[in-house]
């Protein structure tokens, strides 16, 4: 099995810069060895349960509680049995078929 969650996560309370917040996440999420994908909106990683990517939202809600009053976080799943390496898969399949970029 497959599950690949996108999500955001950072406190609304600590003004504009959400950073230094996000960055104990990743941190976490590289100490993990998770297979990640940070972009500017929100984080992809791939587990082989929900339950794992599950523990990876609770892990980093835990991260922010000690010192965040209000956070905020979305969460998206998509989950596949039978299939491994998506992030990486889905991304390279759109690749694919669009063709070379030219800039």
């Amino acid at each position: 099995m497959s599950v690949l969650m996108q999500f955001a996560m950072f406190p609304t309370d600590k003004g504009a810069s959400a950073s230094p917040y996000v960055s104990r996440i990743l941190a976490m999420i590289r100490e993990s060895g998770i297979p990640y994908q940070l972009s500017a909106m929100g984080t992809i990683i791939e587990t082989d349960t929900l339950a794992e990517a599950q523990a990876i939202v609770n892990q980093a809600y835990a991260l922010l509680q000690a010192d965040c009053s209000r956070i905020y976080c979305t969460v998206t799943f998509d989950i596949r049995e039978g299939k491994t390496g998506r992030m990486q898969q889905k991304v390279a399949s759109v690749e694919e078929k669009i063709g070379p970029v030219n800039h």
